[in-house]
């Protein structure tokens, strides 16, 4: 398998395979080279006939801080078209991850945040520790979570994500629950404990089956979440050009208050 920078891939004798975020320092807030390198994850699992299940884990206090800030900082240097390969190159990662024809668990510890959201969206069962804090605080910046946004609003559905999206609140796993956002919440020692049962219970199962199940839920489900792309990366590059934004993002790397804040 290929080697990594910000994530590791290990894979044990069962076939379960591990991606784990691994830029603790940085709570694991994602940049260019880990959405790559998320992608590239993605394909290798998904080709890789002895993998069984993945877990989708990170190293650290934190699951994901959302976007890293430098490439925040990155991004608003960036001509629209640049905007809109990064937005681009978001949407397609978690597309691949969503696709996955094997089941996708992950292990949520700490807090998760903006971007953080969409990758737990795109599995298919979510342990997380009870005190985990959820947040998607892009109205603050005058930005919105479009990129994300089709695999969040089909995870917790319309009336949730209204709850989320607008106010930039953050909120715990109650409403988490509440909303499938997270399946399972646990008390920290024992996260690994229901991680084993998840897994134990896909191994059970005949994996084509399995494959074919998660195919079927995503056929009934509706319409592909790829083919929104064009309009969400649209839709957030016109967000990154709005007077709004540009104060926000210059606010916020200011560390002072936007002028609608009252």
């Amino acid at each position: 398998m290929t080697d990594f920078n910000t994530i590791t891939l290990a894979t044990d004798t069962r076939g379960i395979t591990t991606v784990t975020l691994n830029r603790p320092e940085k709570h694991n807030a994602m940049n260019a080279e880990m959405i790559a390198e998320l992608m590239q994850a993605a394909r290798e699992v998904a080709a890789d006939d002895d993998v069984r299940a993945v877990i989708l884990a990170a190293s650290g206090k934190s699951f994901c801080a959302g976007a890293d800030l430098g490439w925040m900082q990155a991004q608003a240097e960036r001509d629209r078209s640049g905007k809109m390969a990064e937005g681009r190159a978001l949407a397609d990662m978690l597309a691949a991850l969503n696709r996955l024809p094997k089941p996708l668990i992950a292990r949520v510890q700490g807090s998760v945040y903006g971007g953080g959201i969409g990758l737990i969206s795109v599995a298919d069962i979510i342990v997380a520790v009870e005190d985990v804090r959820f947040g998607l605080t892009e109205t603050k910046l005058g930005l919105i979570p479009a990129t994300i946004g089709p695999f969040v609003v089909r995870r917790m559905g319309e009336g949730f994500a209204r709850q989320v999206f607008f106010t930039g609140k953050g909120f715990g796993t109650d409403l988490a629950l509440r909303s499938s956002l997270v399946t399972r919440t646990c008390k920290a020692g024992e996260l690994d404990g229901l991680m084993e049962e998840e897994v134990a219970a896909v191994l059970k199962c005949a994996p084509g089956a399995v494959a074919a199940a998660k195919g079927l839920c995503q056929k009934l489900g509706g319409a592909e979440l790829a083919t929104f792309t064009g309009e969400t990366v649209e839709a957030l590059a016109d967000r990154w050009e709005s007077e709004e934004a540009q104060e926000g993002i210059k606010a916020f790397f200011a560390k002072e208050k936007p002028s609608w804040i009252v």
